[in-house]
């Protein structure tokens, strides 16, 4: 069965840094696409970040772009959003997924909660 649990949110002051992990089973990692994308109250789903299968090119939102770093470690099967230079508009839930492979993300995470204020 796929799997996807996140990890690592928490509260953290403005210009501090966190770093979240999905936890992946059920596939072979390696071979698809992962994304992050954010839910902030009342708000809609905002795609944050994207790796490639091959684990080499990365894209991000303008919005976190120079801030989050996105990263995957394939022995572990964990895909990781390293949060630095944190702002309150940085507050939502976090949710990693896969990609199917045509074009949709067919399983996500539960989340996890990221909150950022003085």
């Amino acid at each position: 069965q796929v799997q996807l649990v996140e990890s690592g949110g928490g509260l953290v002051q403005p210009g501090g840094s966190l770093r979240l992990s999905c936890v992946a089973s059920g596939f072979t990692f390696s071979n698809y696409v992962m994304s992050w994308v954010r839910q902030a109250p009342g708000k809609g789903l905002e795609w944050v970040s994207v790796m490639l299968s091959g684990g080499g090119r990365t894209s991000y939102a303008d919005s976190v772009k120079g801030r989050f770093t996105i990263s995957r470690d394939t022995a572990k099967n964990t895909l990781y959003l390293q949060m630095n230079s944190l702002k309150p508009e940085d507050t939502a839930v976090y949710y990693c997924a896969k990609e199917d492979g045509l074009g949709s993300y067919d399983y996500w995470g539960q989340g996890t909660q990221v909150t950022v204020s003085s």
